[in-house]
């Protein structure tokens, strides 16, 4: 298995939302990096957040932040 730079700009982007609160979610602005705004359109697409420009997680945004959060805190070190 494999990361492709899709993959990590989609895990980038899954890594800046708020982990505290359901209520918290991001809005990417028109002057965003592109590859930012590609993968907040394609993590819309898959049904994990509810905007193509951020907006909050959906239900499976929330199950894989917490798998992003342990790879980060697991490769972090």
């Amino acid at each position: 298995m494999q990361f492709n730079q899709t993959m990590i700009e989609e895990f980038t982007l899954l890594a800046k939302f708020p982990r505290d609160s359901k209520m918290q979610g991001i809005k990417l602005h028109s002057d965003a990096e592109p590859s930012l705004l590609s993968a907040a359109q394609r993590l819309f697409d898959k049904g994990i957040i509810d905007s193509p420009d951020g907006g909050y997680l959906t239900d499976l945004g929330l199950d894989l932040i917490e798998h992003v959060t342990v790879i980060h805190s697991a490769l972090q070190s």
